[in-house]
């Protein structure tokens, strides 16, 4: 067992592999592989992939922009060319699979529900029974626009403040501030988004 959870990829595999079991074993006892089954298959995608995206934004900061003014100069470069680059690639694609899992959530139940969050309720005349959507609404369109923080603005900048995308000093410094207040949006916006998405399912299903 030991050598077994010395090795990443073998343990994440067997875990992977025992979570599609138990995902089967729901369709089966749920009462077959239909529509109701797909959306549940979807959302465990899109709740895994967020735990890793929200996981690793307050890694950064929590952690490694907090942290970073503390450490030596002469250990800094092990942070810029190995942890941040690798953790910048599981962050931003697991922001990218986070999204499509959840907007393949909303489509799967259907269009009319669909309309309803992404126009906050208004689609449906916003009656006292639509309110629910605009909160959902809330949520979902702060997930967007954290997607788009990460693509658009921290990746790109972060390539430029870690020398992936060779520029010069004042370039890199500019960057690497821009790459941070762009992470500090994201987590300014996290509790929100995720009060939103955790309040909804649970009130309104």
């Amino acid at each position: 067992m030991g050598k077994l959870l010395s090795n990443f990829r073998t343990t994440i595999l067997l875990s992977l592999a025992l979570a599609l079991g138990m995902v089967l074993a729901f369709g089966q006892v749920s009462g077959g592989f239909g529509d109701i089954f797909w959306q549940a298959a979807l959302r465990w995608v899109h709740v895994v992939a967020g735990i890793l995206w929200i996981g690793l934004l307050y890694y950064f900061n929590f952690v490694q922009i907090r942290v970073m003014p503390n450490i030596p100069a002469e250990l800094k470069p092990a942070i810029g060319k190995h942890i941040a680059p690798e953790a910048l690639f599981w962050f931003r694609w697991s922001a990218l699979v986070t999204v499509v899992a959840g907007l393949g959530v909303m489509l799967a139940r259907g269009h009319a529900y669909a309309a309803e969050v992404l126009s906050f309720g208004f689609a449906g005349g916003l009656t006292e029974d639509q309110k629910g959507f605009t909160l959902m609404g809330v949520g979902i369109w702060l997930a967007v626009i954290m997607f788009l923080n990460v693509w658009g603005i921290i990746w790109p900048n972060q390539k430029r403040a870690l020398g992936i995308v060779v520029v010069d000093d004042d370039a890199k410094a500019k960057a690497a501030r821009v790459a941070m207040l762009a992470s500090r949006t994201n987590l300014l916006l996290s509790l929100p988004m995720l009060t939103s998405m955790a309040m909804y399912q649970t009130l309104f299903g």
